[in-house]
């Protein structure tokens, strides 16, 4: 597969939420399954930095290399021969940049909208200070929304088995098609190590964003919450999953 996008995605903050599997059920496309967590479902918000964005091995647009994206996603996984691949699908995408937002919403079919961003982070280049705040906001009904958490400790890889482990190592995307046909997509970052979050906050009108079955459980303190690292990713160019085609 050809590099469709490269960038830093950094400081991610995630923060997890367990919820009703028959809720997230109708995001799932077609030659999917739900990912479950000792047979648990999980939903994440997570925001984060895109920098140094290239598209196709080119520099983005001036003023679109970097930008803040805050989303919402949830956990699936599809079988392929003996392997199972672990994935993401995303319920919604903000991004500061409405050519972006239009691009992924017309060729790829990303729920993508574009609303007024800015963030918020104690960092020291590519790592946090101790006790460091990351914070991305977004203007949505006249106020600005936030999600933001304060870490504490040193950054630490997952321990195996947990969910921490769960959420970050999920390395497909799937998006599905007007068509009903589902496309793939293969992300590849080294995994990442994580700061565990002191405290961590969420503020937004979630039922205009995402709707009252997802409000209901995002407005809750979260299962988990942590501050990822991140690293250089590439996304290489999706494909359409034969099985889900229609002759």
């Amino acid at each position: 597969m050809a590099t469709f996008l490269s960038a830093e995605w950094r400081f991610l903050v995630m923060l997890n939420y367990e919820i009703d599997p028959d809720i997230v059920r109708p995001y799932v496309p077609a030659g999917t399954e739900i990912d479950f967590w000792n047979n648990r479902t999980f939903v994440s918000m997570v925001g984060f930095l895109f920098l140094n964005t290239k598209v196709f091995d080119l520099a983005a647009v001036p003023f679109h290399r970097n930008f803040e994206e805050v989303n919402l996603r949830l956990y699936v996984r599809r079988k392929e021969g003996n392997e199972w691949k672990r994935g993401v699908v995303f319920v919604k995408e903000i991004v500061p940049l409405i050519a972006i937002a239009t691009t992924a919403r017309v060729l790829y079919n990303e729920n993508y909208v574009a609303m007024p961003m800015r963030h918020a982070i104690d960092n020291e280049g590519l790592s946090l200070r101790p006790g460091a705040g990351v914070r991305y906001e977004w203007k949505h009904g006249g106020r600005w929304n936030s999600l933001s958490a304060t870490i504490q400790g040193e950054p630490a890889l997952p321990v195996p088995g947990s969910q921490e482990e769960f959420i970050t190592e999920h390395y497909w995307g799937y998006t599905a098609q007007r068509d009903g046909s589902t496309v793939e997509y293969k992300v590849e970052h080294p995994q990442w190590r994580a700061w565990q979050v002191e405290s961590s906050s969420l503020d937004c009108d979630a039922a205009a964003l995402y709707g009252s079955e997802f409000a209901d459980i995002i407005r809750k303190k979260p299962s988990t919450a942590f501050v990822a690292e991140g690293s250089r990713s590439v996304v290489q160019g999706g494909k359409r999953l034969p099985d889900t085609i229609r002759m």
